[in-house]
């Protein structure tokens, strides 16, 4: 890796959780400056403008979080056991255990929807990436017997997505972890009963 690799991801991963923190508007280039502790030049350098930079701070959240689902589902067995790993591990994003400031999918897709086309198109494939995914091991589950062959995978991926992420907005805006609770309980009954 060049020394320019190497200072550009310095440079992302100290100013992803501040664009996940404070989104793409209300980060500034002094809290880029003031994270990686370099020069408007030096950031300027290595990026064209902050536009680069917060498109490479959302795709290293996104990764981060994706990886993480990923080891913890190769460690399931059953397509329902990997199904239920999105509640273990959106759980840490309440906690702030994961990714500071929660969920990079849906604080990228309030922040974008409306300011930032690049950003949102970046979300926009992230979410229907996932939903894809979803739909993949549902269909796994189906083949497998696993789940009833007369549910359709595209409408069981886009429940999840909506329950996971509905739930974390709520639980954030309100600060009640027990809303989390009270509708994940309603996820894993819902992934329970697609055999």
């Amino acid at each position: 890796m060049t020394k320019a690799e190497k200072t550009r991801n310095f440079i992302v991963e100290k100013t992803a959780p501040i664009f996940n923190m404070k989104g793409y508007a209300g980060t500034s280039l002094n809290d880029i400056t003031a994270a990686t502790g370099l020069t408007k030049g030096s950031i300027y350098g290595n990026f064209a403008n902050k536009d680069e930079v917060a498109l490479a701070a959302f795709d290293y959240n996104l990764k981060n979080v994706s990886g993480r689902i990923e080891a913890e589902m190769n460690r399931q067995a059953s397509v329902k056991d990997k199904l239920l790993v999105y509640i273990n591990i959106y759980q840490k994003f309440i906690d702030g255990s994961v990714s500071e400031g929660g969920c990079p999918v849906l604080n990228t897709a309030i922040d974008a929807d409306d300011t930032h086309p690049e950003l949102r198109a970046r979300v926009l494939k992230a979410v229907l990436d996932w939903k894809n995914k979803i739909a993949e091991l549902v269909e796994v589950g189906i083949a497998r017997k696993e789940i009833d062959a007369n549910h359709n995978p595209e409408q069981i991926a886009l429940t999840i997505i909506a329950l996971v992420e509905g739930g974390i907005m709520i639980s954030k805006l309100t600060s009640k972890t027990e809303y989390w609770k009270l509708i994940m309980g309603s996820l894993k009954k819902y992934v329970d009963s697609l055999d």
